[in-house]
C-alpha cells in the first residue's frame, strides 16, 4: 500500500472515532442550540408568525453570504423551492416580505450572534495552537465600498478626492482576530474619513475583547504611546512593527543594550493631547512607559515583552511573522464571501450585511477548527475556500446531521486541502489582465445616461 494511502486511512479512522465522543454537530446545531438561544434570547424581536421569522430570515441571510448570487431574489427563490419540494404551501417568489424582514431584524442579535461564535471556537482553542501558552490576537483594518445611495453618502461620504457622483462611499472596518483559528473577535465600523474614522479610535473601542494575559500583534499604526500605555495597564502584552518615522531614526546605540540591535528605551508622554483624549485621562496617563525595540527579519518591532531571556528576539521575529495571517483572513471575508462591496441601500442595513459576513466567517471557521481538531492539525493548515465550497454543496445536497458517518464524512473533506506556512510572502500588487476597452466614466451617471441617449454611445477604445 502506498504510503500515503495508509496515512490517510489512520487519519480517517482517527476522525471516525473522535466524531463518535466529541461535540461534532456543534456547527450545524449552533444557532438552535439551548445555550445559544439562552444567550440572545433577549435580544430577539417581538413578532408575529410570519413567513419569515428572524430565525428564518437570518438563515437566508447567511446564505446570501456565502453564495455567488448574492440578490434577495436568489435566496427567495431557493426558499421557495425548498418549501415546494417539501410539501409546505407555495410562496411568492416577490422579495418584498423578505426585504422587510431583513429590515426587522436587529442589528444587535446579529452583533451577538457574530461574536458569540468567535468566541465559542476560541475557548476551544487547544494548548498546542498558542504561542507559548498565551492566545494571540491580531488587528488590522480595511475598508469597504457601500452602494452610492443619498443614505449611504450622508453617513459615509465618499474620499474628498474624488468628485460627487463618480466616486465610491467607502467606510472603515477594523477586526480583532485569533492567531490559533482564525475567528473575528469583534470589530468595530466607522467612517473612512473625519474624526473617530482612524483606526486608532476604532481600535481603542473594542478593547475590552481582549483580556489580561493576551499578546496582540499590528502593523506600523498601532504602535503609538497611550495604545501602548492602555495595552500594559490591561496586562496585554504587544508586538508592533514601529511607526514609519521613528523607525528611520531608531539608534540602538541609546537606551539598555539587550543585544546586536536589541534595547530597552523609555518613552516620554506627548507634550500635546490627542483631540480623541480628555484632559483627565491625559493627566492620568503615565509620564513615561518602557518598550524595547530590535530589528529583526529587515523591520524595527516595539514590543513590551522586555526580558530577552524569557522572550528571545529569534522568538518575537518568528512570532511576528504570522501576522500576515490577518491580512489573508481579511481577504477571504472580502474576497471569498463578497464582503469588499456591500450591497445594502441604507446604513443600518449595511451595518448589519457587515455582521452577517462576519457570522457566516465565523462558523466557516468553526468548521475548519473542529476539522483540524479532529485530524489533529493546525486550522491554519487547512484552506478556507476549499471549506466554503464544501460547505455550500453540502447545504445544496440537502444534507443532515442525523447520521455520525456524514458528518465524518465532511470533516475528513475539509481536511484534505492543506495550505502551506509562507511568513514574509511578497506578491505584486498589480493584475495581469487587461480591462475591457472602455473610457472612464468622468460624468455623473444621469448625465452620462442623457449624453448617450442624444449622441449614442461612444466608439470602444482600440
Amino acid at each position: 500500500m502506498h504510503p500515503n494511502a495508509s496515512a490517510c486511512a489512520q487519519q480517517q479512522r482517527r476522525v471516525r472515532g473522535h466524531v463518535r465522543n466529541t461535540d461534532a454537530y456543534a456547527f450545524f446545531n449552533l444557532l438552535t442550540s439551548a445555550q445559544l438561544l439562552g444567550e440572545v434570547e433577549s435580544l430577539l424581536p417581538q413578532h408575529r408568525e410570519r413567513l419569515f421569522p428572524p430565525t428564518e430570515t437570518l438563515s437566508m441571510f447567511l446564505a446570501q453570504a456565502l453564495s455567488a448570487d448574492r440578490s434577495c431574489q436568489k435566496a427567495v427563490n431557493d426558499t421557495a423551492v425548498k418549501r415546494l419540494a417539501g410539501g409546505l404551501p407555495r410562496c411568492s417568489t416577490h422579495t418584498g416580505a423578505y426585504c422587510r424582514a431583513r429590515e426587522r431584524l436587529p442589528v444587535q442579535m446579529v452583533r451577538t450572534l457574530a461574536r458569540y461564535a468567535g468566541r465559542w471556537v476560541t475557548a476551544r482553542v487547544p494548548e498546542s495552537w498558542r504561542w507559548r501558552g498565551r492566545r494571540v490576537r491580531l488587528v488590522d483594518g480595511t475598508t469597504l465600498a457601500l452602494a452610492d445611495t443619498a443614505a449611504n453618502q450622508a453617513v459615509y461620504p465618499q474620499p474628498r478626492s474624488q468628485q460627487p457622483g463618480l466616486g465610491f462611499l467607502l467606510c472603515r472596518m477594523v477586526g480583532l482576530m485569533c492567531l490559533g483559528s482564525g475567528a473575528m473577535l469583534d470589530a468595530a465600523i466607522g467612517r473612512y474619513q473625519g474624526k473617530g474614522g482612524d483606526e486608532q479610535s476604532l481600535l481603542r473601542s473594542i478593547l475590552d475583547t481582549l483580556a489580561c494575559g493576551d499578546v496582540l500583534l499590528g502593523d506600523a499604526y498601532c504602535a503609538t504611546y497611550f495604545l501602548l500605555c492602555t495595552l500594559r495597564e490591561r496586562g496585554i502584552d504587544a508586538v508592533f512593527e514601529q511607526y514609519g518615522a521613528r523607525q528611520r531614526s531608531t539608534d540602538f546605540r541609546y537606551g539598555q543594550r539587550l543585544g546586536p540591535r536589541d534595547h530597552l528605551i523609555v518613552l516620554e508622554k506627548p507634550t500635546i493631547k490627542p483631540d480623541w483624549m480628555t484632559q483627565a485621562d491625559y493627566e492620568q496617563a503615565p509620564n513615561t512607559v518602557s518598550v524595547r525595540e530590535l530589528r529583526a527579519g529587515g523591520k524595527t518591532l516595539v514590543t513590551t515583552l522586555l526580558c530577552p531571556k524569557q522572550t528571545r528576539k529569534s522568538a518575537l521575529q518568528s512570532l511576528y511573522q504570522r501576522r500576515w495571517h490577518v491580512e489573508f483572513d481579511l481577504r477571504n471575508i472580502k474576497t471569498t464571501l463578497g464582503m469588499e462591496r456591500l450591497s445594502c441601500q441604507s446604513p443600518a442595513m449595511a451595518i448589519k450585511e457587515v455582521w452577517v459576513y462576519v457570522l457566516a466567517y465565523n462558523l466557516i471557521r468553526l468548521m475548519m477548527a473542529q476539522a483540524a481538531l479532529l485530524a489533529q492539525r493546525l486550522p491554519r493548515e487547512l484552506s478556507f475556500k476549499h471549506t466554503v465550497q464544501l460547505w455550500i454543496a453540502w447545504d445544496h445536497q440537502g444534507h443532515g446531521t442525523e447520521h455520525e458517518d456524514q458528518v465524518y464524512g465532511l470533516f475528513v473533506l475539509i481536511a484534505q486541502q492543506r495550505v502551506g506556512e509562507r511568513p514574509g510572502r511578497i506578491e505584486p500588487r498589480a493584475v495581469k489582465r487587461r480591462p475591457k476597452p472602455y473610457p472612464l466614466l468622468t460624468t455623473p451617471r444621469p448625465i452620462a445616461r442623457a449624453h448617450v441617449r442624444q449622441y449614442g454611445h461612444p466608439k470602444k477604445l482600440k
